[in-house]
């Protein structure tokens, strides 16, 4: 992600500022990539926090309008919760639109979002025909550390659930080209195994033994679907790790040139090569501060193939869908 500049003084701003460090409210233009000054603002900006524009005064930003259905607000933490979840889903949405996912120049379908609370029944998140469901409850860390330690995760948070479920959906769209499918079977799988069977097996016999060599996660090894999901998150982990990296303005002796734009790089491995490269780095650094690394992950030659693919299609699938 961006740093970006202050449109009324010195100093820079972030993705998720509400004001300047002087008190100025600002908003993010996410059509010009950059905060302005002036409303109109998102009809959610008090409501949840959002701080991106709004096409007319009281109407709901790009992002928002996205979600047809929010959560039940009487459900103790739903709003705090779902201002985290709508949080995550600007920042993803921000990093497709690098390739032009969803703005106003891709003539294809948006997703539909379904944004639920979780009383005493735990939501189910997923795709199906472009809606895209997200447990809000997901923004609580402590619920999401026990989730992620009983399935055995070594990763697990909003934007990451963000990134898989919307990819799913990215799938749908790419789906629709006559030159897709026969390509993704070529490199995924056959997708019309049965699903159900294929999630109950995965999740009753766990994954294969040699799962590292052929899949970036246990949860890929499922089915094609999820191994795309879970592929494609990868991806835009790895983009946006590079990006946030030259961002800040760190330096490193990978990178190509000065201003070097992973979302404008055309060579898929030489993206993911300087992208690993920097993870390392990071995880070294983390490990100082006895954290966890940022990147808990080993990309095998066979994943790094997948990556390629997904690149290649991400990058220029937006375009007369």
């Amino acid at each position: 992600m961006r740093v970006f500049a202050n449109p009324v003084g010195a100093g820079s701003l972030w993705f998720d500022n509400l004001a300047t460090a002087t008190g100025t409210p600002v908003a993010y233009d996410p059509q010009a990539r950059a905060f302005i000054t002036m409303p109109p603002y998102c009809a959610n900006r008090d409501v949840i926090g959002c701080n991106w524009i709004a096409p007319k005064q009281g109407a709901f930003c790009r992002a928002c309008a996205m979600t047809e259905l929010a959560p039940d607000t009487s459900i103790p933490n739903a709003v705090p919760h779902w201002a985290q979840t709508e949080a995550a889903k600007r920042w993803v949405l921000d990093n497709l639109g690098r390739w032009n996912w969803f703005r106003p120049e891709d003539p294809g379908a948006r997703p539909v979002f379904h944004m639920l609370a979780e009383g005493h029944t735990p939501v189910p998140m997923g795709h199906v025909g472009g809606v895209v469901t997200i447990s809000v409850a997901e923004a609580d860390p402590v619920l999401r550390t026990t989730r992620r330690e009983a399935l055995e995760e070594p990763y697990r948070t909003m934007i990451g659930h963000m990134r898989h479920e919307i990819s799913h959906m990215l799938w749908w769209r790419l789906s629709l080209r006559d030159d897709f499918l026969d390509a993704f079977r070529a490199m995924f799988g056959d997708e019309r195994e049965d699903y159900p069977a294929a999630l109950t097996r995965h999740y009753h016999n766990g994954p294969p033994p040699d799962w590292r060599s052929h899949f970036v996660s246990t949860y890929a090894s499922a089915h094609p679907h999820e191994d795309w999901a879970e592929t494609a998150s990868h991806l835009l982990h790895l983009t946006d790790i590079a990006d946030s990296f030259v961002a800040a303005g760190l330096s490193s002796s990978d990178l190509p040139h000065l201003g070097w734009d992973p979302y404008m790089e055309a060579d898929a491995e030489n993206l993911i090569h300087i992208a690993t490269h920097q993870v390392m780095a990071v995880n070294h650094i983390n490990r100082a501060m006895g954290l966890p690394d940022l990147y808990p992950f080993v990309l095998s030659e066979k994943v790094r193939r997948k990556l390629v693919f997904m690149h290649d299609w991400l990058r220029r699938g937006a375009q007369g869908l």
